[in-house]
């Protein structure tokens, strides 16, 4: 993920570098990063704030979505 340079206006029309793909074994896997609450019970109301802001990293197979 740390490589990825793929960023085209298709997957990063907000320019945030927050959504990627790689293949591994045989299978391919999304990656996405979040910007949750505290609580992680929904999207954080101000992302920049890290007082009230966990950034999450999710990853999954594409199959799975």
């Amino acid at each position: 993920m740390a490589d990825f340079s793929g960023f085209t206006e298709e997957n990063d029309s907000h320019g945030e570098h927050g959504f990627g793909s790689f293949d591994l074994v045989g299978q391919k896997f999304f990656w996405k990063i979040d910007y949750d609450d505290r609580k992680m019970q929904q999207g954080s109301e101000d992302p920049s704030d890290s007082e009230r802001t966990l950034r999450v990293l999710r990853l999954m197979l594409a199959s799975e979505y």
